[in-house]
């Protein structure tokens, strides 16, 4: 479902991703950990092609994300060609990002009617089911500021599911918000991963979930995957130093 191949990410001569080349298969859940500065995030973001990327390609279901053909070959895409490959994608930050001034239910209908062209009935029936997953149909005509952080970010995930992505991308959704609320937004989690064929990334510092949730970890360092397996593999049996060296320092989470 998702490829990347020979990806190089730089700030000037700050290397942030290093020659990675990174499968993920359809369905398949995979959590990133790593110390901050490894390149996790920015994976992410150039996957929803909020940043652009230096050398190589990434591929979503088979298709060029980054680049498009022409005359033969493969050329930057253009903006045209991103925002139609961007459908496919749907991206959950830690900060929420939902339009203040719209309530939750509109917040979820914007993009299909806008995007997809939906009619508003449609729109409203596909964002009511969503809403009503993830525990927040009673709070549809509530404005952000009328919401806790984890209602907020519960409808933040409403909201990018109502775009019908193929891949879901989660960037430190719980790491903003109160350590009694985080329950709220992982258990939404859980259940897409159990009910939804979605295939899911997610950035995360939270090692027990993403030992409890993930079909495959990677431990991100210095822009490159220093080491990937199941979560009894790379939580119970590491391999490589640096990531001996992380899961100690952060054991007290697992």
């Amino acid at each position: 479902m998702v490829r990347f191949m020979n990806v190089n990410k730089s700030y000037g001569k700050l290397n942030v991703i290093e020659q990675l080349n990174f499968d993920v298969a359809e369905g398949e859940m995979v959590s990133i950990i790593g110390p901050s500065g490894s390149g996790k995030t920015t994976v992410l973001r150039t996957l929803m092609t909020l940043e652009t990327i230096n050398d190589g390609v990434i591929y979503v279901e088979g298709k060029p994300l980054t680049h498009m053909a022409k005359g033969g070959a493969l050329v930057p895409a253009d903006e045209r060609y991103l925002r139609r490959m961007r459908t496919s994608i749907g991206m959950c930050f830690q900060s929420f990002n939902l339009f203040p001034h719209m309530t939750a239910l509109q917040n979820c209908m914007e993009g299909p009617v806008q995007v997809l062209g939906l009619s508003k009935k449609e729109a409203r029936e596909r964002s009511e089911e969503l809403l009503h997953m993830v525990g927040m149909i009673d709070k549809r005509d509530q404005h952000p500021s009328r919401l806790s952080g984890g209602q907020q970010q519960r409808v933040a995930i409403a909201r990018a599911l109502a775009m019908r992505p193929k891949v879901m991308l989660f960037d430190e959704v719980t790491s903003a918000l109160d350590p009694e609320v985080i329950g709220e937004v992982t258990n939404v989690i859980r259940k897409l991963v159990t009910e939804h064929n979605l295939t899911m990334l997610m950035v995360t510092h939270q090692m027990g979930f993403a030992r409890d949730i993930s079909d495959r970890v990677c431990f991100f360092f210095g822009g490159k995957i220093e080491e990937q397996g199941t979560p009894s593999e790379l939580f119970g049996n590491p391999q490589r130093e640096r990531t001996k060296q992380f899961l100690s320092a952060v054991k007290e989470a697992i």
